[in-house]
């Protein structure tokens, strides 16, 4: 039987760059396994205040180099001026990249609120602006469906959301959440605030439940109660933990597909085994995989 490949969801996946010879290994490794699968890109992040930038323009070079992937950087307003930033775009915009995701970045380490940088960027509005005017790239923009932990309100937060596309910014990737209604309700008000672009759910894979809860307490992120007792009793068992998230985030994007949504930006933590696995039972398989023959006939 062949799958219809019209009704597949669109992926892409998050990396970040890595700090060690064996975890760079490891995410090559990732990158190698889930490249078939032919997401619509491929991220790669950048450190709060900077420090991975040389890292992540590395990273993003050979992809675009040495496979078939679209990389596409992290880009912040931190720790640096515009001219600074634009001459970063420059350089990606002259050897080929296309894709970036424009963020407003967090707060260097040791300090607790965003100040813009002076000469820099204020925010991701004047960086998706300050990037058209660099090149034409195809850009991504940060969305929180449970409202940015800085914002005034989540009425104010939309709005930012809003300034930032109408800069010029291509579609919004989600943070991570773990209730469908949770983005649902976001996307209803994201519509009737005018809001037309794409927005595209991030989804994390629990791969670890403790750096979930960290990750989960600096983004303002809910770990619901219910999300808790799957994982308690299991900080021994690898195998169980596995099944279990691979389990939740299917099922998660399952009822988000049953209310219209047909693409999914997976953050990846560089290990592809459950991202691929929730790929898999979506339909999203390497192509030999989706062209089997029944019969003698592609049915």
């Amino acid at each position: 039987m062949t799958i219809n490949t019209q009704h597949l969801p669109l992926v892409s996946f998050e990396f970040f760059p890595p700090k060690t010879a064996q975890s760079e290994t490891t995410l090559w490794s990732t990158v190698e396994r889930l490249a078939p699968l032919r997401p619509r890109f491929v991220s790669v992040t950048y450190g709060a205040d900077g420090s991975t930038r040389d890292r992540t323009h590395r990273i993003v070079s050979r992809i675009n180099r040495d496979t078939n992937l679209t990389g596409a950087p992290h880009l912040t307003c931190v720790a640096a001026t515009v001219e600074e930033v634009n001459d970063i775009a420059a350089d990606y915009w002259a050897e080929g990249v296309r894709h970036i995701v424009a963020l407003r970045g967090d707060p260097p380490q040791g300090q607790t609120t965003y100040t813009p940088y002076p000469g820099g960027y204020e925010y991701a509005a004047d960086l998706v602006a300050g990037l058209r005017r660099v090149g034409d790239f195809d850009i991504s923009v940060a969305a929180y469906p449970e409202v940015h932990p800085e914002a005034r309100s989540a009425a104010a937060d939309l709005d930012n959301l809003k300034r930032k596309l109408d800069a010029g910014a291509n579609r919004a990737i989600t943070q991570f959440f773990f209730e469908a209604d949770s983005f649902l309700r976001f996307r209803d008000r994201a519509v009737a605030a005018g809001i037309s672009a794409s927005i595209v759910p991030g989804i994390l894979p629990v791969a670890n439940f403790a750096s979930l809860q960290r990750f989960a307490d600096a983004c303002g992120a809910t770990v619901p109660t219910w999300l808790h007792e799957k994982f308690t009793g299991l900080d021994e068992d690898a195998e169980t933990r596995q099944m279990i998230s691979a389990s939740i985030a299917i099922e998660l994007c399952e009822k988000l597909q049953q209310h219209g949504v047909s693409e999914f930006h997976f953050y990846t933590l560089n290990r592809a085994e459950l991202t691929f696995a929730i790929c898999h039972a979506l339909g999203v398989r390497p192509l030999a995989s989706q062209n089997q023959v029944a019969g003698g006939q592609h049915v």
